[in-house]
């Protein structure tokens, strides 16, 4: 089993409470479909566990698969500078089939953000961050997405509501 060999840190994008006794880390790609058919089921978790998870997103763009996953995670990176991770993100897989850079544009407009921002996040400005994201993935293990790690340990067990839902509860409760 593998181990998440970079620490969730205050880099992270989180939600949830830091002292949550469930940490939830995924590396995710916004173009891949199966992220996609996970983002409603996380949400999902997320409602149901409240503040005993801590969601963490980690970018794992699968370039040469998806000729639109860079370009998404630097969009979703430019919205952090501005406040707006979350909103970018749930944008991104909501609108999956539109991730094309106009389609950005339009994000970013619809998020209010400065008209400099996606230029800047094309310049490669954000790389940086998401090659981290990226290489610390791979240390990990992570060889495609979703990739979920649940308290630092590799998930690769059933990935329905159910499922989830039940072993995190139980892990919340130290059972």
């Amino acid at each position: 089993m593998s181990r998440l060999t970079v620490a969730v840190n205050a880099a992270d994008h989180a939600q949830g409470p830091a002292d949550a006794p469930v940490t939830l880390v995924e590396y995710g790609d916004y173009e891949c479909p199966y992220c996609g058919e996970a983002y409603p089921l996380i949400k999902a978790v997320q409602a149901a566990l409240g503040d005993k998870l801590r969601f963490v997103f980690r970018n794992f763009p699968l370039t040469e698969m998806h000729p639109h996953a860079l370009h998404a995670a630097q969009f979703a990176e430019a919205a952090a500078t501005h406040g707006k991770f979350w909103e970018a993100h749930d944008m991104l897989y909501e609108n999956q089939d539109a991730l094309r850079d106009a389609d950005l544009a339009g994000y970013a407009h619809t998020l209010g953000l400065p008209s400099t921002a996606l230029g800047q996040a094309f310049s490669g400005h954000y790389d940086a961050r998401i090659e981290g994201d990226f290489s610390g993935g791979v240390r990990s293990g992570v060889n495609g997405t979703p990739s979920l790690f649940i308290n630092g340990q590799r998930y690769d067990g059933p990935r329905d509501y159910d499922s989830l839902v039940t072993l995190l509860t139980g892990l919340a409760e130290g059972r």
